[in-house]
């Protein structure tokens, strides 16, 4: 899944969200953030508290501008998944 990291400070929120919480990979909270109209994957971090959010490419209003630099948990890719060259890879959730 395609996302760009942001810190609080340099980003902001305006409208509804509605919130579904998981666990992560390194056993912590995942908190992933909807449109409440059409269900599309917005941002994650949890709304009022984090420090830092990623926001989903696809919902970026011309996500062919997002440029990755990264892939994570490539461990568990599907062996069609090509991954582009350039790219640094990390097996797992880097530390």
């Amino acid at each position: 899944m395609p996302y760009l990291g942001f810190k609080r400070a340099a980003i902001s929120f305006s409208g509804a969200s509605r919130a579904f919480a998981v666990r992560a990979a390194n056993g912590n909270q995942a908190v992933r953030n909807f449109c409440p109209v059409c269900g599309s994957l917005v941002f994650g971090g949890p709304r009022d508290s984090a420090e830092e959010f990623t926001l989903y490419a696809g919902s970026l209003d011309d996500p062919s501008q997002f440029e990755p630099t990264a892939a994570i948990f490539t461990r568990a890719r599907a062996p069609w998944a090509v991954l582009p060259a350039h790219l640094i890879s990390y097996a797992q959730l880097p530390p």
